[in-house]
């Protein structure tokens, strides 16, 4: 009888250790999901989110989704920017000018962007054609006139700098180069303010009238030619700079 006494005692102490267990641990799995779901609803959205069209594929490189502000809208958008800067959120007209007390809608980043695209297009542009013009690549060695300027005192292109630096002659040159950055900041600020609606890089310089009278199609076609001259020459002056600039390379034309 003792021994069937102490047999049912231990088996029901080890019932309700049991049951206090379970009941514990499953009170801290609960308490642990609960937390766990919270936390995941508490995560603020990324922003990758909000950079890329995920049903979309970009149409320069196919394995990557669209940058959201790449829609095909822009003349020679072709929707190559592999590591989606145009779809950093961010105002530059701070860039320009002092904060603003009041609200302005700023300058956005593709705007930014395209509008220093267009700059460095037109300086490559001028820039290429001038390293050779100088060189006389185009049958006639182009410069200005002057003892200073002819090829006696500037052998190619490529000793011009420092040369013209030497002379004094790169002072005029940095005075013009202000005057229109000056010009041009002046304009963003405008941009900034939302007091003008101007298209990025567009200063209404047409003197020959190539858009006169042409159909919103036509302008966006050459508007494209513009841009993408522009990117080919870009590649074209860093190379020919580049080239000139090898050691043991030739820094007269043909460069080789």
């Amino acid at each position: 009888t003792f021994n069937l006494i102490y047999s049912l005692r231990s088996t029901m102490k080890s019932i309700i250790a049991t049951t206090l267990l379970a009941g514990s641990a499953t009170a801290f799995t609960s308490n642990a999901g609960s937390q766990s779901t919270s936390a995941l609803k508490a995560m603020p959205d990324r922003m990758w989110d909000s950079m890329v069209d995920k049903n979309e594929r970009s149409a320069a490189l196919p394995f990557l989704p669209r940058a959201v502000n790449l829609d095909g809208s822009m003349p020679g958008d072709v929707g190559f920017d592999p590591f989606y800067l145009s779809s950093i959120p961010k105002n530059f007209s701070g860039l320009i000018q002092p904060p603003q007390w009041e609200d302005t809608p700023g300058i956005p980043t593709l705007y930014w962007m395209r509008e220093a695209e267009l700059k460095h297009s037109r300086v490559a542009m001028l820039a290429w054609f001038g390293w050779l013009a100088t060189d006389g690549a185009f049958g006639v060695t182009m410069r200005f006139p002057g003892e200073i300027y002819s090829v006696e005192s500037i052998p190619t292109a490529y000793e011009a700098h420092n040369v013209l630096v030497g002379q004094g002659s790169m002072g005029f040159l940095l005075l013009a180069v202000a005057v229109v950055e000056f010009c041009a900041s002046a304009v963003l600020v405008e941009v900034g303010k939302g007091d003008s609606d101007r298209e990025a890089g567009d200063f209404k310089l047409d003197p020959l009238s190539f858009l006169k009278e042409k159909s919103p199609e036509e302008v966006k076609k050459m508007k494209t030619r513009e841009i993408a001259n522009g990117r080919l020459a870009m590649l074209a002056f860093g190379a020919v700079a580049t080239q000139t600039a090898l050691e043991g390379g030739n820094t007269a034309f043909p460069y080789f």
